[in-house]
């Protein structure tokens, strides 16, 4: 089992790579990637039964779905830490022929992705297949899937709600991350999610919350609902984060939802993120 301190190294390093990645091409999106370092760290490297050695039938294997696909840069630096892939070729971020593309993308096959996600309000969909198919084949692992929160805007994250509870689709944890922020501001002047964990509830999934930054508590709450699993009910995790989380000047505004810092604003991230790991 790994520590909390050296969770906590591997999600400094993360947070790293996200900022040098963003910079090094001028686009992406930090504000998310940072918000879910700290559980991207927990789910890869404690929580899931995964294999770097990758195949696309995930057959005996836990399976994670990112719906919201464009905070890839912190999906990409995860896996590459993980072992899927060279770390160094994430300085191939967003470049020409890059298999890291802005969103994942199943065409460049790079092991990890099993979906192209970068629309938005898909994910969940695909993540109730999956976890049938498991429960058809008899294969008794666990499809974890990430949702942003105002991606549940989206009505087609609704119909698959309906879709899991209805076929008691109780090998699926979703995580959807409660920063309150999106592209254009915070949620509630978007579009108000109204009580998410009511409404879930009504819509027959067992519905948990979790602090996004407490490594412990993500831990504890991951391992809690892997025990609710195989009840008769989907489980979600409603997880509260900061956008930006680990950098002051992007933390909890939607400002840096998809911008990338310029020179000077880089160094200030990076002199406030320990190098644990070695950059890329």
């Amino acid at each position: 089992m790994a520590s909390i301190e050296n969770l906590q190294k591997i999600a400094s390093q993360i947070r790293r790579d996200i900022i040098r990645m963003v910079h090094a091409v001028s686009s992406g999106h930090p504000g998310g990637s940072l918000g879910c370092t700290d559980f991207f760290t927990c789910l890869f490297f404690e929580i899931m039964e995964h294999n770097s050695d990758f195949s696309m039938d995930g057959v005996g294997e836990d399976l994670f779905f990112l719906s919201n696909g464009h905070i890839s840069p912190v999906y990409y630096s995860t896996l590459a830490r993980a072992g899927y892939f060279p770390v160094e070729e994430l300085a191939t971020f967003r470049k020409i022929n890059s298999r890291l593309q802005g969103h994942p993308a199943t065409h460049e096959h790079l092991p990890g992705i099993r979906i192209a996600s970068g629309s938005l309000g898909q994910g969940l969909s695909v993540a109730c297949g999956a976890a049938l198919t498991k429960k058809l084949n008899g294969d008794d692992k666990i499809v974890y899937s990430l949702h942003g929160d105002g991606e549940l805007q989206e009505g087609q994250n609704w119909e698959a709600f309906m879709f899991a509870a209805h076929h008691k689709i109780d090998n699926v944890i979703a995580t959807v991350d409660y920063n309150g922020q999106q592209i254009d501001g915070s949620t509630d002047d978007v579009m108000g999610l109204g009580n998410l964990s009511d409404k879930l509830s009504a819509f027959g999934w067992h519905v948990m919350e979790m602090d996004g930054h407490d490594m412990q508590n993500i831990l504890d709450t991951m391992a809690a609902a892997k025990s609710q699993t195989g009840k008769g009910k989907p489980i979600v995790i409603l997880m509260k984060t900061d956008m930006g989380k680990g950098v002051d000047y992007m933390e909890g505004t939607h400002e840096w939802h998809g911008k990338a810092p310029n020179d000077e604003l880089k160094d200030k991230a990076l002199a406030q993120l320990e190098e644990t790991l070695g950059d890329y």
